[in-house]
C-alpha cells in the first residue's frame, strides 16, 4: 500500500531504509516520547522493525499498516506513522507516529496525517480512529486536537517509554469520521501554505 502528496511518498518500509530510521529514532528527544522505540537506537533495531513489517505487509492479516515517510525531494525516510485496526472493533483503529527532528515544524507529519486519515476513513471505511500522547508531549497533543481529535480521557500512569524506563500519563484522543470530513479542508489549507514555504 502506498499514499502519495505533494511532499511526501507514503509506503512499505525497504531494507535499505534502515540508516534513515536510526538517524531518526536514535534522537532521544523523539524516542522519549514514543512507548517502544529504545535508546539508544540501533541498526539491529532498525531491522528487526523493518524486517518485522515486510513480513506483515506481505501477508496482511494483522491489519496494521505502517507507511514510512518518505520525501520526495531526496528519498530519505524522515518519519513513520500508522494505522493499527490489529485490537478491538475492526470499524475503529489507532494511528501513531513519529519523524525525524531535523522536519519539525515543516508541516511534514501534518500533511502525512492528511493522507493517512483518508485512506482509515476512505479507503479502510472506518467510523473512529482513536491514538494517545503522553501528558507533556505538547507537539503531539497540540497535534491531535489541530487534526480534530476530541480527548476522551486521561490514563494514570499508563505507559513506560522504552527509551528513558519513565512512566507517563496518556491523554488518549478519538477523531470520528464525520469530524474529520468537516475539519480536512482547514488541515489542507495549512498544509499548502506551509508546502509553499518549505518545498
Amino acid at each position: 500500500m502506498m499514499l502519495e502528496t505533494k511532499r511526501l511518498i507514503l509506503r512499505p518500509p525497504k531494507e535499505s531504509d534502515w540508516a534513515d530510521l536510526v538517524e531518526g529514532a536514535k534522537d532521544l528527544e523523539v524516542s522519549r516520547n514514543l512507548q517502544m522505540i529504545p535508546h539508544p537506537y540501533s541498526k539491529k533495531d532498525a531491522m528487526s522493525f523493518i524486517r518485522r513489517n515486510l513480513e506483515h505487509s506481505n501477508a496482511r492479516k494483522n491489519g496494521v499498516y505502517n507507511f514510512f515517510i518518505e520525501l520526495k525531494s531526496d528519498g530519505k525516510v524522515i518519519g513513520v506513522t500508522t494505522v493499527d485496526l490489529s485490537k478491538g472493533d475492526k470499524n475503529v483503529g489507532k494511528t501513531g507516529s513519529w519523524i525525524n527532528k531535523k522536519y519539525w515544524r515543516k508541516g511534514y507529519m501534518l500533511e502525512a496525517k492528511v493522507a493517512v486519515l483518508d485512506f482509515a476513513f476512505t479507503k479502510l471505511k472506518l467510523r473512529k480512529i482513536e491514538t494517545a500522547a503522553f501528558t507533556e508531549n505538547t507537539a503531539s497533543n497540540k497535534m491531535s486536537r489541530k487534526l480534530g481529535f476530541k480527548q476522551e480521557g486521561t490514563k494514570r500512569q499508563a505507559v513506560t517509554a522504552l527509551s528513558t524506563g519513565k512512566v507517563h500519563d496518556e491523554h488518549i484522543y478519538g477523531l470520528l469520521k464525520k469530524e474529520w470530513k468537516e475539519r480536512r479542508p482547514y488541515i489542507v489549507n495549512e498544509v499548502n501554505m506551509k508546502a509553499a514555504r518549505s518545498p
